[in-house]
């Protein structure tokens, strides 16, 4: 731990040391230091703490170095070609490290950590900042966006995406934690934070500015300034709707809001308990 904590304190003191005279290879130096301690996960871009979760603004400030400095360059691949900041290549995979990336068009991006146990359905795709922790699946179709944090034991199911966010850089990313379901065609964004053994439902859609009912309370859950939009430890939420204010209710609208119907019990573990099998 404390090497661990030794090499995150001296690249915070490398960024520290940059100032407006700094030069532009001072600066992509950094990055790649940055972008390798990203891939080995030392570092991340989000940690929980006492607190709750914090932002570590200052290595999204540095991801965005590698956009800022790298030159466009050829991607060669089989038929055909892709161009993309040579400071971002594609994540190469150490088979070692006992991470499933299955063939048919899956891609992790550089400055990413993929735990090992990590299953990758195809076509599947990690942005860079993302942090991936052991024994997740990430299904077909699906999108970690950057700098997602997602715990252990996850299932991402097909079709999902989870967002991404870099700029602003003290903005939070969205957070999955450890042994929460996400069903398919689910969208989560906007540093919406989803608490441990929650059950996602299928197309559920959750961000910043959509409240949560909860059915079993009679209270919305909403985020507010400097608080995201966090769903509770073990919450089961399916797509619901609420009464529309104003003229449309008056015509009997309805507008969208996801209800957690319940917290999550033996029946429900019994449901996900495939995911073990899966692995």
């Amino acid at each position: 731990m404390n090497n661990i904590m030794m090499t995150r304190d001296n690249l915070r003191n490398e960024y520290e040391r940059i100032t407006p005279d700094s030069s532009d290879s001072e600066r992509l130096d950094l990055f790649l230091k940055v972008r390798e301690s990203l891939e080995r996960g030392v570092i991340r871009v989000a940690e929980k703490c006492h607190e709750g979760w914090r932002v570590n603004s200052w290595i999204k400030t540095v991801i965005l170095w590698g956009f800022k400095y790298g030159k466009i360059t050829e991607v060669p691949s089989s038929g055909w070609s892709f161009f993309d900041k040579d400071s971002f290549p594609v994540l190469k995979i150490d088979p070692d490290k006992n991470i499933r990336l299955v063939p048919g068009g899956s891609s992790v991006r550089s400055g990413a950590y993929v735990a090992p146990g990590t299953v990758i359905m195809p076509p599947s795709y990690v942005n860079t900042g993302a942090y991936v922790d052991s024994g997740t699946m990430i299904d077909s179709h699906a999108l970690v966006g950057s700098c997602a944090q997602i715990g252990k034991r996850v299932h991402i199911s097909a079709a999902t995406q989870i967002g991404g966010v870099l700029e602003p850089a003290g903005a939070m990313p969205v957070i999955i934690e450890d042994d929460v379901f996400v069903g398919g065609n689910c969208g989560i964004y906007e540093g919406c934070i989803v608490s441990e053994r929650a059950v996602i439902g299928t197309g559920v859609i959750i961000n910043a500015s959509t409240p949560v009912f909860d059915n079993t309370t009679g209270e919305f859950i909403k985020s507010s300034k400097g608080t995201p939009l966090t769903i509770p430890q073990g919450a089961v939420i399916i797509p619901g709707s609420r009464p529309l204010s104003g003229h449309g209710k008056e015509k009997g609208m309805q507008i969208y809001c996801p209800v957690i119907i319940k917290y999550r019990d033996k029946g429900t573990d019994v449901s996900t308990a495939l995911e073990s099998a899966l692995r």
